[in-house]
Parts: structure tokens; C-alpha cells; sequence
């Protein structure tokens, strides 16, 4: 399993999804589809057709807690070459373990078994769709006779009713499938899948215990990889929004970027990245960013968190007189209890598909990616944030050295974490004194 953990710019982007051109034994884009090959009825199955889809996608692993009515899935995944199933002691570790695959690879599955499995995984799956990650969340599901016939099953709530797992997962996924029946089969599995990387959460798919294996003609072929069709930003709006914030920087005196958390969503790190150089502005990070940008560039000032933020970050973001935050979320964590020393008609708020200048006007349909990469080509260089940045930074000083036997104090402990942090480190940083004093950590690049 690939770890490594950082890009923002990820195989399964909204510009092009579907199979990335990065997935092992996936062509390219730009390579002639190769025609797909005839199956023999014992492997035209559900099963192997999930499977290959999953590969196709770039999802190389998938965590599983097994249980008797997702057994034959698993088997059919365990025979996927490309497939490597991954045992977890529980559901909830399996979805968090899915969650930060999709992290590193853009997306991630996760398979567990009916009811208790499901609402065991539950916890994992809506932190995964407010962190905007694409998990396929498969599930065994009853037997397709079952369903209607009056029955109570074990791993139910001892109704006759199958439908609690299903209306549960409605609130915290995008798209919610279940496959009972083969005639629609493929084209539900392809539809949720789709769907997990059109918008970037995660969806769920109730899979009948007994289908996996069954032949049907849909599943007769190899599924030819698809690729959806690109967002892209209405190109009247894209100006108009472009123009509207090249005036508005342009008379700023001291204007600043600051990367928020869905930049990730966007796949638009780099498109941050080429505005920065192109504008020369200091920028900083929000809390829940911290890793998607590169904080080895020299115009990178800090952690922005209001009163809490790095030293001296607050002084020049909160002092700008102009501020443009790319991917924010204001909640009242991210924002100190909303304490923030911002003033709205001073900011532009660029978010994955909206931009707002000031008060207004208001652009939709306008990617940020795009937004940027044309923002970058007319904006005017200013430094004077970053001069003032200079001019009023001072150096921390390092810890004294601890005494034998003295105890153990939080900052000599993160000063030997940060020795230990290289491009190939991921740093998980729990709610708490870890999530304060990682905030203070200097990432390598590649580090997320």
C-alpha cells in the first residue's frame, strides 16, 4: 500500500475522475481504449465486476471487517489481482483507514457486513463527507429472496424492515445504492461510484449477500474504464469573477492569500501554489489545511487562526487590506468561538465552484482551480505584506535542554517530532494539545 501522503492535486480530481491515469494497469487518457475482453459465464459476475472497477478507479486496498453476508463479496475481491483486502479488528477502523486512504490516493473503499457492520462504520463515513472524500462503502445486504416476505433476520433491530442501515447512510453520504436485483446491477455500481468522484463524498452500496457470483449478461465484458466529463467553469462567469478580483487586488495596498481546507476538493494546491509566486503576496494556512500547500516556500507566514496563530501570522493577515482566502470552512473551531478579526468587505472567499468579492458580486459556476490559474497571469506583484512579514518576524528560540530526570515538557517532545518529520512523514494530529503544537511544526515538503 502506497502511504505516502501530501498532494492536494490527487489522481481522482474533478477535472478528470473516473479511472486516474495514474492507477496501476489503467491507460491513460490519452491511450486508445483497448477492446474489451469476452468472459467466459462463470466469471461474468457481480463480484469480479466490482472488483475490476474498484482497481480501475485507483482503489488498491480496501478494509474489510468480514461478516455472513458479505462473505462471497470478499472472496471476489480477495481473487481481483489488483485488489489487496485488508483485515481491520473493527468497522469504524476500517472506514477512518478508507478516510485516509482517500487522503493519499484520491479515494478510498471500505467493506463491511449488514446492520451491525453498517451503523459500526457509520461514525467514519460522515467524517469522511464533511472532509469532502470520495469512500465507497460497500455493505453485504440480505438475501434478494428476503426482501418482502414478512421475515425478521439476525443483525436486524427485530423488525421486518430492512431499511435502517439504508436510511441512516442517507444523511451522510451523496448517493446511496441498493443492489437486489442483477438486471440493474451494473449500472447501480457504476452510478455510485461515478457519483463518489463527481462530487467528492462518499456514497454507499448494499450489495445482496447472495448476487456476488451469479452470471448475468451485463457482466459479460471487462467494464471498459469511463471517464466522467470535466468540470469546467462557465467561461462569462470565469471572466467576470477574474476581473472583479484583478480590481480588487490591484488597489490593495497590502494584500494576502490563505489556503483553506478545500483546496483539497478542488484538487487546486498547485493552482494556489503558481498564484503565490505569480502575486509575490505572503500566504498562510487555516488549521484544517495545514499540509496542503507547501510551507517551504518562502512567502509562507504561518498558521492563520485569529488569536491563536502562529506568531506574528495574525498580525499581517488581520492587518491586510485585502485578504482571499481559497477553500475556507468558518466554523467556530476554525474560527476561535468566530473571533476572528476579519472584516467581509476586505475579503475575497473563493470556494471549489463559487467566488465572492467583498460584499459582492457573487460568481457561481466558477472552479477555483481555474480561477486561480487565470487570477495568476493578470494580477499585479505586490511584497508589502511579506516585507512587513520580515520586517516584524523574530526566530523562535529552541527549547532548553531537559535536566536528567527532569519530566518530559510538551515542547521538548515536539522538538524530537519535528526532527523526525521527512517529505515521506504524514503527520495525524488529534484533537488536543497534539493539535495545537503540531500547528507549530515546520512540514517538509511532501510531508502531509
Amino acid at each position: 500500500m502506497d502511504t505516502h501522503i501530501g498532494s492536494v492535486n490527487g489522481a481522482a480530481s474533478n477535472q478528470t475522475v473516473g479511472c486516474p491515469a495514474s492507477a496501476p494497469g489503467c491507460p491513460m487518457a490519452s491511450t486508445p481504449a483497448q477492446p474489451a475482453a469476452t468472459l467466459s459465464a462463470g466469471e461474468a459476475s457481480l463480484g469480479r465486476h466490482l472488483a475490476r472497477r474498484l482497481v480501475q478507479v485507483g482503489v488498491n486496498d480496501v478494509f474489510a471487517v468480514p461478516g455472513d453476508f458479505n462473505l462471497t463479496l470478499l472472496d471476489h475481491l480477495i481473487a481481483e489481482p489488483g485488489l489487496r483486502l485488508v483485515g481491520c479488528c473493527n468497522e469504524l477502523n476500517a472506514g477512518y483507514a478508507a478516510d485516509g486512504y482517500a487522503r493519499a490516493r484520491g479515494v478510498g473503499a471500505c467493506a463491511v457486513t449488514f446492520t451491525v457492520g453498517g451503523l459500526s462504520v457509520l461514525n467514519a463515513i460522515a467524517g469522511a463527507y464533511s472532509e469532502n472524500l470520495p469512500v465507497i462503502c460497500i455493505a453485504g445486504g440480505p438475501n434478494s429472496n428476503d426482501y418482502g416476505t414478512n421475515r425478521i433476520l439476525h443483525h436486524t433491530i427485530g423488525l421486518p424492515d430492512f431499511s435502517q442501515e439504508l436510511r441512516c447512510f442517507q444523511t451522510v453520504t451523496c448517493h446511496q445504492a441498493v443492489v437486489n436485483n442483477l438486471d440493474d446491477a451494473h449500472e447501480q455500481i457504476d452510478t455510485a461510484i461515478a457519483t463518489a468522484l463527481r462530487e467528492s463524498k462518499p456514497v454507499y452500496l448494499s450489495i445482496s449477500c447472495n448476487l456476488p457470483g451469479l452470471p448475468h449478461p451485463t457482466f459479460s465484458r471487462d467494464p471498459v474504464p469511463f471517464f466522467l466529463t470535466p468540470r469546467t467553469s462557465n467561461k462569462m462567469g470565469l471572466e467576470a469573477a477574474v476581473e472583479a478580483t484583478v480590481e480588487f487586488l490591484n488597489k490593495a495596498v497590502k494584500p494576502v492569500l490563505v489556503a483553506g481546507p478545500k483546496l483539497r476538493v478542488a484538487k487546486a494546491g498547485k493552482a494556489f501554489v503558481d498564484m503565490v509566486d505569480a502575486s509575490g503576496y505572503a500566504y498562510a494556512v487555516m488549521p484544517s489545511a495545514k499540509g496542503l500547500v507547501p510551507e517551504t516556500h518562502p512567502h509562507f507566514i504561518g498558521t492563520y487562526w485569529g488569536a491563536v496563530s502562529t506568531a506574528f501570522c495574525a498580525e499581517i493577515v488581520e492587518s491586510a487590506d485585502a485578504y482571499l482566502f481559497a477553500g475556507p470552512i468558518f466554523n467556530d473551531y476554525s474560527s476561535v468561538g468566530y473571533s476572528f478579526l476579519l472584516k467581509k468587505e476586505k475579503a475575497i472567499i473563493v470556494q471549489p465552484e463559487r467566488v465572492i468579492v467583498g460584499n459582492g458580486p457573487a460568481f457561481g459556476c466558477v472552479m477555483m482551480k481555474e480561477f486561480l490559474s487565470e487570477l495568476a497571469k493578470r494580477v499585479n506583484k505586490n511584497t508589502t505584506a511579506y516585507e512587513n512579514y520580515k520586517r516584524i518576524f523574530v526566530p523562535e528560540g529552541q527549547p532548553l535542554e531537559s535536566e536528567p530526570n527532569e519530566p518530559l515538557r510538551v515542547n521538548v517532545l515536539f522538538k524530537h517530532v519535528q526532527k523526525m518529520l521527512t517529505g515521506d512523514s504524514a503527520v495525524i494530529a488529534e484533537t488536543g494539545d497534539s493539535w495545537f503544537n503540531c500547528q507549530k511544526l515546520k512540514l517538509p515538503e511532501g510531508c502531509g
